[in-house]
């Protein structure tokens, strides 16, 4: 199993946020959290990536436990997250912020490779290569996030709402986007608010409710679940 995280519980001061919540991502998986605002989703991936620090529970990538390891150690991993937000070094260029997400590689010329594997993956990159990352609509912003979160070699990518504020339009590029990186071979972990397209994106979802895992199973089975029927999926 790529990923493996163990009954983890997270607070944040006397606010526990999490409540010894469980799953797993093999390897070439996609997985998805689905859950309200609120549920607990971001701060999970925020655990996984290191961002936040465990109360309770264990995590393990690739067998090895990394919950004590730091955010640079668990990338450096191949465990690669791509923010709610972006977060994108908006004053540098669309090319150096690909850059940027090689820092931890010395294979300069693969670096260089990589970065025009990016641009013929997605063209508007190519087309955008000069300008600022903060000049960009907020779809192309999302495109180069995946991008550059993909030019450090990712395992297993953890995606965080990737599609909030975007156009029909947009989300649809942005999904093909994400089937592409898993034909590749890349695990994902999606936390997204659109429950419909997480579910067909994914093989396998976990319900979070008030920071508690209360339903798994693969998505096809999730998706005719009268429950998350009425209360995700709107129908």
């Amino acid at each position: 199993m790529l990923l493996e995280v163990s009954a983890i519980a997270v607070a944040y001061g006397t606010a526990q946020v999490l409540h010894g919540v469980s799953l797993t991502v093999a390897t070439g998986e996609t997985v998805t959290l689905i859950g309200a605002n609120g549920a607990g989703k971001t701060s999970c991936l925020r655990a996984i990536s290191g961002l936040e620090p465990l109360t309770a529970g264990s995590i393990r990538f690739e067998g090895e436990r990394i919950d004590t390891l730091t955010p640079r150690q668990r990338l450096d991993r191949g465990l690669v997250h791509v923010p709610e937000g972006k977060r994108l070094f908006t004053r540098m260029t669309v090319r150096e912020n690909l850059a940027m997400g090689a820092f931890l590689r010395t294979d300069a010329s693969a670096i260089r490779s990589d970065i025009d594997a990016m641009y013929a993956r997605f063209p508007i990159l190519r087309a955008r290569h000069s300008q600022a990352a903060g000049s960009l609509s907020g779809g192309e912003q999302q495109i180069l996030a995946f991008a550059r979160g993909l030019m450090a070699r990712p395992k297993l990518l953890l995606v965080d709402e990737p599609t909030v504020g975007l156009s029909p339009l947009m989300v649809r590029e942005l999904s093909a986007a994400l089937r592409a990186i898993h034909a590749d071979g890349v695990a994902i972990l999606l936390v997204e608010q659109n429950a419909a397209m997480a579910l067909r994106l994914a093989s396998r979802g976990y319900l979070l409710e008030t920071g508690s895992c209360v339903a798994e199973d693969e998505t096809k089975a999730l998706m005719v679940n009268d429950y998350v029927r009425k209360a995700y999926l709107g129908i």
